[in-house]
């Protein structure tokens, strides 16, 4: 019988496409270049981007340079490597896993320049790397010995990166990204650890001609005065205004032997738009990058201080009082996945000693007087606030009152919608004047959901044994019909726009021909219908503007001073 031995081998070029490609978003390839800073413990961090000409095509270049302790020829050798990391087993270190780098073979070009103190001074280039990888080759780095550099550091410039996709690059939204999620935005300085106090970070994104130098350490608002006197000066609106935070350390229940260190921020609204210039502000344009509390704030598992996933379902009972957390959970016991995205390699003891921790410290904050008192005056601010929406729409509809259009019909005022709720009451009244004026009868109305009217074709035959129709109402008709055509019987709107001969579209991709039909004759009006030859049933559209007018002669004015309906 035949013996043999298999020894399990990797697909290098493949892992190495797998890790490069597993950094999903663009800017984890400033969160890699920090934690390479701090690792190499350097207090000057410069990150540019520009745009330059390369063989005559614009090529996104960003230049990574820092004043750490640099690399010598083992220390280059592992920065290129997969899996291969000089900082495993250091504590004191971010990088573990040998993973971080190889964001960086997501480009055209690599190039180093790196001393470390008592070794020479090295370039190292990598060209076409990702190219290089697709065709089934591991890339060769170039190294060559240079001049020696004033002080040791390494510079790492890199072109073409993610095929040149910029959109991501402007200075705003790496700035928001750097206090976020990288080592430079740690919250450690709220726990007394000062080591990095110092560093300084100089950033040049696009839209900036000059490098901002930032402060280190993730920004929080400032804490509020006492609710009572939150009260006092901004009346109802004093929850946008308030801030207070928890500061806690321990060690985990069932696993006394770990650390955690946890801060909660609890923030009002307008307190997190004061230090944060990301958030989304009603009324205000859009800009690159920004987003909502809610796909923000909550509560974050950390490690080394760096927000990594957020767990927000821990601490929400009524479903959104998260938003009211900017709260951090740091653990170094968590166990991350390759592209530090996730804590979900974390053992799940652990995780459930974590949560429980986190769970208390929530529960510590909403049985104080102060979140009580907050609650109160959050009810208030909402009754309030209905108030005032209903004093504003009052006097919008108060306007638009004044400036429609009526016509007096058979002694009753009718009035010219501009909603589709409008073209519903109008078409009531029309079938009370005119009782034959439509070939269906209304039985049920219903805008909740799906089509609006259920219909029968004739007053006569008993409901319990008509065919039943929908029949759906729209103020303005588009070639993008958001229904289904099946057992439509017809549709009311105000007006449309669409021509003879085009096409309107279902949900389900049904398609019909709108079909108009000139007046055959004094008294006849014109017709609109939506046609399927493959269909016996056409679809009729009564398109009002011109159904009542030709129909029965109503003509809208607008509305004067001496019109007392």
């Amino acid at each position: 019988m035949e013996k043999f031995e298999i020894k399990p081998s990797v697909d290098e070029t493949q892992e190495f496409i797998e890790i490069a490609n597993d950094f999903s978003n663009p800017l984890d390839i400033v969160r890699e270049a920090v934690s390479n800073a701090f690792d190499a413990r350097a207090k000057n961090v410069y990150i540019s981007f520009e745009v330059v000409k390369r063989y005559g095509e614009k090529v996104l270049k960003i230049v990574m340079k820092d004043d750490g302790l640099g690399m010598d020829k083992q220390g280059l050798q592992s920065f290129f490597d997969l899996g291969n990391s000089l900082s495993r087993g250091k504590e004191e270190n971010i990088g573990e896993k040998g993973h971080g780098t190889k964001v960086y073979f997501n480009s055209s070009k690599i190039e180093v320049i790196t001393q470390k103190s008592g070794s020479p001074c090295y370039r190292a280039i990598m060209d076409e790397p990702i190219k290089k990888l697709f065709d089934r080759n591991i890339p060769i780095v170039d190294v060559l010995q240079i001049d020696d550099l004033e002080y040791s550091g390494t510079e790492i410039i890199i072109y073409g990166y993610n095929n040149n996709r910029r959109d991501k690059f402007t200075h705003e939204n790496l700035k928001d990204y750097i206090l976020w999620f990288t080592k430079f935005g740690s919250f450690e300085l709220k726990h007394g650890i000062s080591v990095h106090q110092d560093s300084k970070f100089f950033l040049k994104g696009f839209g900036k001609d000059k490098y901002e130098e930032l402060k280190f350490g993730h920004v929080f608002p400032e804490k509020s005065p006492s609710v009572q006197k939150l009260f006092e000066k901004y009346m109802v609106s004093a929850p946008d205004y308030y801030c207070k935070q928890i500061i806690k350390e321990g060690h985990l229940k069932n696993h006394p032997e770990i650390s955690y260190q946890a801060t909660f921020s609890i923030e009002g609204n307008k307190v997190k738009q004061w230090v944060n210039p990301m958030l989304r502000r009603s009324g205000k344009p859009r800009k690159m990058g920004d987003y909502t509390v809610q796909e923000r704030y909550g509560i974050w598992l950390c490690k080394d201080f760096i927000p990594i996933q957020r767990k927000n379902e821990w601490i929400t009972k009524k479903g959104s009082e998260y938003v009211k957390f900017h709260a951090f959970f740091n653990c170094q016991d968590l166990r991350l996945t390759a592209n530090r995205g996730s804590v979900d390699n974390t053992p799940s003891e652990i995780l459930d000693d974590i949560r429980d921790e986190a769970r208390s410290i929530y529960n510590q904050i909403i049985e104080s007087n102060d979140w009580t008192e907050m609650e109160w005056l959050e009810s208030e601010a909402t009754a309030y606030k209905t108030i005032e929406k209903e004093q504003k729409e009052f006097k919008w509809r108060e306007k638009k009152i004044l400036n429609s259009k009526i016509c007096e019909y058979k002694s009753i005022v009718l009035v010219e919608p501009s909603r589709e709720s409008g073209v519903f009451a109008l078409v009531l009244q029309l079938s009370v004047l005119e009782k034959d004026i439509f070939p269906f009868k209304m039985l049920d109305y219903d805008t909740h959901s799906g089509l609006d009217v259920i219909a029968k074709g004739d007053s006569t035959t008993p409901v319990t044994s008509a065919k039943l129709y929908y029949v759906e109402f729209k103020f303005f008709l588009t070639k993008d019909f958001n229904h289904s055509f099946q057992n439509l019987y017809s549709i009311v709107c105000w007006d449309t726009t669409i021509k003879h001969d085009e096409i309107v579209k279902d949900l389900k991709g049904e398609e019909r021909k709108m079909q108009i039909i000139a007046p055959a004759s004094e008294g006849d009006y014109t017709k609109f219908f939506l046609d399927n030859p493959r269909s016996i049933h056409k679809i009729e559209v009564f398109v009002l503007k011109h159904f009542l007018k030709e129909k029965l002669g109503i003509d809208f004015r607008p509305r004067t001073s001496e019109d007392s309906l």
